[in-house]
């Protein structure tokens, strides 16, 4: 009798299920397609900024953990980003990488001055050096001897047209890797700012699923005491157990995505590992006003480090091009070296050689239009990337403006639809105590709760890094998502 009692109970408990699940909720949403909402979603897409293996997202974690849970405002998550980010430290060591290719070709161009002092003893056999003279007494063998020697080298390039060239190139590459490394630093404001705002929404999540849980306790408890009454039948119950059992569910889903987008958070700034944390900031919302397209659009085109960036890497290739044709130019070079020598210090004499040099190119081969044919073809290369990325800033700017719009009006629409929702629950809940239905509406009135509640932290979180976007798009990362942002 017990094996056949559990056979006939799995399908009854299947077919309360099959039951709730075929119930149509408010809002037309399904019941079984509301199971999971813990990860904010959002038409804004920082991954595609940044890239799923972006340096941006990792750090170079420093110092040991404290042992006690330390408060981090989002100004101080910035701060730290912008000081442990490995995607900024890779760009700050590309800059030293520019700036050490600039001193090499100045290199060129300077005079190179060197000294040096010799001493030396010789003895010298004339027939080996194929002097023999036939006179008698007159000595095969000369020495020993000595030579002591203290002398300067002078060397310059007077004139290398190709050189200067080429040291031009290098310090506009130089600028433009110290923009690329302004450009990073907007680059670790989305990445932290991203990553902050993820663990806002988490925790907000759980606090809802938290909530939708306690009330589901309390309404099953309920349905438990009316059905030993006699006021509902066992469907209420089992309605309510399966609807308390999916907050559960969703609950803990929600404290493992915590968990895990805390570990993001952690590694972008750089936190020691096993250092715990608490966020201080709720960033509510807080609309963005006085900004228009045109004005984002003027000012990303002044302000945008990697748009002018490119537009020095152009006038680079453009010197690089001229240089490479230069080395059909004719240079001057020079050398002088100023000494002392004699058979010792005491007994010596300063001499002096100074020579100039006229090197004119007649052949070289291919080599030099071999060197002009890949210029031109860098050239081309970054004028291309440079009109792309015209475009592409356009493209940003207008795109952040229509999510900061839409999700402006999503926070409005989720903020009102969450009210409702809450109230359409105690008006459900109200009808199930008098008996008036059963609690089929109740537990759509919780998943329509549960779902606005959802709807309006992801439109919240939407909103908000759509105003970073923009701040991003328009190249003021670093000076405004605080401002945007509320933090202090």
């Amino acid at each position: 009798m017990l094996r056949l009692r559990k056979l006939t109970s799995i399908p009854f408990a299947a077919s309360a299920l099959l039951f709730i699940a075929s119930a149509a909720p408010l809002g037309g949403q399904s019941y079984a397609g509301q199971a999971q909402f813990t990860v904010p979603t959002s038409s804004v897409s920082v991954s595609t900024t940044l890239g799923p293996q972006s340096p941006f997202l990792g750090s170079v974690p420093t110092g040991q953990p404290t042992g006690s849970v330390i408060s981090l405002s989002l100004s101080d998550a910035l701060d730290r980003g912008l000081k442990y980010n490995l995607g900024l430290i890779e760009s700050n060591l590309d800059t030293r990488t520019a700036r050490a290719q600039r001193l090499k070709s100045l290199n060129e161009l300077l005079p190179n001055i060197n000294a040096a002092i010799t001493q030396s003893a010789e003895q010298v056999n004339l027939r080996a050096e194929g002097i023999n003279v036939n006179i008698p007494g007159f000595p095969m063998v000369v020495g020993p001897f000595g030579v002591e020697d203290a002398r300067a080298f002078w060397s310059q390039k007077l004139f290398d047209w190709s050189a200067v060239q080429n040291l031009r190139s290098s310090q506009k590459n130089q600028q433009a890797s110290d923009f690329s490394y302004k450009n990073s630093r907007d680059l670790v404001i989305l990445a932290v700012a991203n990553a902050y705002l993820q663990v806002v929404a988490d925790r907000a999540t759980i606090e809802s699923q938290q909530a939708q849980l306690d009330t589901s306790r309390a309404l099953y408890q309920r349905a438990v005491d009316q059905r030993t009454t006699g006021v509902a039948a066992r469907i209420d119950e089992l309605r309510a157990n399966v609807e308390l059992q999916t907050q559960e569910q969703r609950l803990i889903s929600a404290q493992d995505q915590l968990g895990k987008d805390n570990l993001v958070f952690a590694r972008t700034i750089g936190l020691p590992a096993g250092q715990e944390f608490r966020l201080t900031d709720t960033v509510p919302y807080a609309p963005l006003q006085g900004i228009s397209v045109e004005k984002a659009l003027q000012d990303a085109y002044m302000n945008r480090a990697d748009y002018r960036s490119a537009q020095l890497q152009v006038q680079a290739a453009q010197f690089s091009r001229k240089g490479a044709v230069a080395e059909n130019y004719p240079s001057v070079r020079s050398e002088v070296n100023y000494g002392d020598i004699g058979p010792n210090f005491a007994n010596s004499h300063g001499t002096v050689a100074a020579a100039a040099s006229v090197n004119i190119p007649i052949f070289q081969g291919t080599r030099v239009r071999a060197d002009i044919l890949a210029a031109d073809t860098t050239l081309q290369q970054k004028n291309a990337e440079m009109e792309d990325l015209h475009g592409r800033i356009d493209q940003e700017v207008r795109s952040a403006f229509l999510d900061l719009t839409s999700a402006s009006e999503l926070v409005r629409v989720a903020q009102s639809n969450r009210d409702l929702a809450r109230e359409t629950l105690g008006e459900a809940q109200d009808r199930f105590t008098a008996g008036v239905t059963d609690n089929i509406e109740v537990v759509q009135a919780q998943e329509s709760v549960a779902a606005a509640d959802q709807a309006y932290i992801s439109s919240l979180y939407t909103f908000n890094i759509a105003k970073v976007q923009l701040a991003r798009s328009v190249g003021i990362a670093e000076q405004a998502v605080k401002t945007y942002l509320g933090g202090q």
